[in-house]
């Protein structure tokens, strides 16, 4: 039987087209043109997938989440949104939100969404997830032989680096490369689980424990005992759940939510953050002995904008990879599109870049991709002058050398992904002069 899905979105053109083609696929299809009564949906029906635009007349799609996820834990959230709020999504993602599409919307490409997020929901292996493309950038190659060097060891790896750049891959060729490669690897993001039911999920829980709690259930510690557990964005997690957790790691013994029975685990832990743990412990919100623990060998993943021509390398990858999933035959990428994949940020990393070559394969009819196929923002780019040219020339030096300032600070904290100390460190300043700045130009502190 075809999984459910929940559409909520106040224009009644995408409501009917996604529940026209959805209902065809075989799905159950329920719909909604506000957030709120959404939610008052979910509490009586049981949803697979749902999919909420970001921008809703009652409450903000990026608001509802945390809500959607406490009231259907284990529902799968896809948001949709114009592509010049991409930051939206990418923030979307960090809080637990499964994927995100861009509109104008196409059917076919959500569709290929929603079988990765069921397929992710039922253990079952997403297609391509064992290949990753290393690329030829220095930094890359070096961290690969890292991985591989940490491999074989049972040292617990924190991997840092954004969202989307392919923190699990790197955890799963860990894995592949230990001694551990024929037991279970377990991918479990930490910021998709309502904090509530994180020690449940983690260490499980005993019949009666909590409202809820109908029969005993394992937690992932157990299911993957011998194996490797992969913790993403692990600073999500409540103070407690990080003493359990603590505990599991340097003892080797968990105890299910309810019982006072302790039970034996040997799993490999490998952790993963987007933020800066360190500073978080420094401000009290993820315990400092935890974060030594897990940081036994730390690996930092570089975003895609600082891989230079690796981003063609994964293109051409995504490439191949659209034309099997929708049976397309396009061959490459003319150069006014070459030279936009290459200049463009990727704030949102290897999933963004998936997705727009995905979306730009569905609507080529010709045997490459030309400018016209990519969303609009990233065709702007390519005819918009250089950004020296849009500025007026100004004879005053001390403006000038404060507007300078002001903008190498923005591109640092902007490569930073605003974390101010990894920000201070690339500007060679120590925070405290930092905030002063931050302050002194206006900039949100």
């Amino acid at each position: 039987m075809k999984a459910s899905i929940l559409i909520i979105d106040d224009d009644p053109y995408i409501i009917n087209l996604l529940e026209n083609y959805f209902q065809r696929e075989g799905y159950t299809v329920f719909t909604s043109f506000k957030g709120k009564p959404a939610l008052k949906l979910l509490h009586t029906e049981a949803v697979d997938v749902v999919l909420c635009d970001i921008r809703l007349p009652d409450i903000n799609g990026k608001d509802l989440l945390p809500f959607i996820r406490q009231v259907s834990p284990t529902t799968a959230v896809v948001m949709m949104t114009a592509y010049a709020e991409i930051k939206a999504a990418v923030a979307s993602i960090k809080a637990g939100a499964f994927d995100y599409v861009t509109k104008p919307l196409y059917p076919e490409e959500i569709s290929n969404i929603i079988k990765r997020a069921l397929q992710k929901k039922t253990g079952s292996p997403e297609r391509g997830e064992e290949l990753f493309i290393t690329g030829e950038s220095t930094k890359m190659l070096e961290l690969i032989d890292q991985s591989k060097l940490v491999a074989p060891t049972n040292m617990s790896v924190l991997i840092q680096g954004e969202t989307g750049s392919g923190k699990e891959y790197i955890a799963r060729l860990i894995h592949r490369n230990s001694a551990r490669k024929d037991k279970k690897f377990m991918a479990i993001d930490c910021g998709a689980i309502p904090r509530e039911l994180a020690a449940s999920e983690l260490f499980g829980h005993v019949k009666g424990s909590f409202t809820g709690a109908i029969s005993d259930k394992a937690g992932y510690f157990e299911q993957a005992n011998g194996g490797t557990i992969f913790l993403d964005e692990i600073g999500n997690l409540s103070y407690e759940t990080q003493t359990k957790l603590l505990r599991a790691i340097q003892q080797k013994v968990i105890t299910r939510v309810g019982d006072s029975k302790t039970l034996i685990v040997d799993v490999r832990i490998i952790c993963a953050s987007n933020s800066d743990l360190l500073e978080a412990s420094s401000g009290g919100h993820f315990r400092e002995d935890l974060y030594h623990r897990i940081n036994e060998f730390k690996l930092k993943l570089p975003p895609l904008r600082h891989r230079g021509d690796d981003i063609l390398i994964f293109a051409e990858h995504f490439l191949e990879e659209a034309n099997n999933e929708l049976g397309k035959e396009v061959k490459g990428f003319d150069e006014q599109v070459i030279a936009v994949l290459r200049s463009h940020p990727w704030h949102g990393n290897l999933r963004e870049l998936r997705n727009v070559i995905k979306r730009s394969v569905l609507i080529t009819r010709s045997e490459v991709v030309a400018l016209n196929s990519l969303p609009e923002e990233l065709r702007g780019k390519q005819n918009a002058p250089p950004e020296a040219e849009q500025t007026e020339t100004t004879l005053d030096l001390k403006a000038a050398t404060v507007e300078a300032e002001k903008k190498v600070i923005e591109k640092a904290l902007q490569q930073a992904n605003h974390n101010k100390t990894l920000a201070a460190k690339m500007l060679n300043i120590d925070r405290k002069t930092l905030y002063n700045k931050l302050n002194q130009h206006g900039l949100d502190a």
